[in-house]
């Protein structure tokens, strides 16, 4: 019997999860709630674009998702996704 695949009981899963966990309470909502709701539906490089995002340190990530400094190129693309994730949530509300 074939079982369907979870992305979230996935190991790599819990360890994004855990990375997302930050210094700043901003970074925290954002990262986690991204990684929660949107994760699933990435394709495998988008993936590993965020995961790699997930390297950079908090004052740089920080102020590329709130638009005070330009994203480096490598993670443009990614930071863009997450910030558009947080506007239609706050859309929502």
């Amino acid at each position: 019997m074939m079982q369907k695949n979870n992305i979230h009981s996935d190991h790599s899963f819990y360890r994004l999860q855990w990375a997302c966990r930050r210094g700043m309470l901003e970074l925290d909502v954002m990262l986690g709630d991204f990684l929660k709701n949107t994760y699933a539906a990435l394709t495998a490089v988008e993936r590993q674009q965020f995961a790699q995002l997930l390297t950079f340190s908090d004052p740089d990530l920080y102020a590329w998702l709130m638009g005070f400094k330009t994203p480096d190129p490598i993670v443009v693309a990614m930071i863009d996704k997450i910030r558009n994730h947080a506007y239609h949530l706050v859309a929502q509300s």
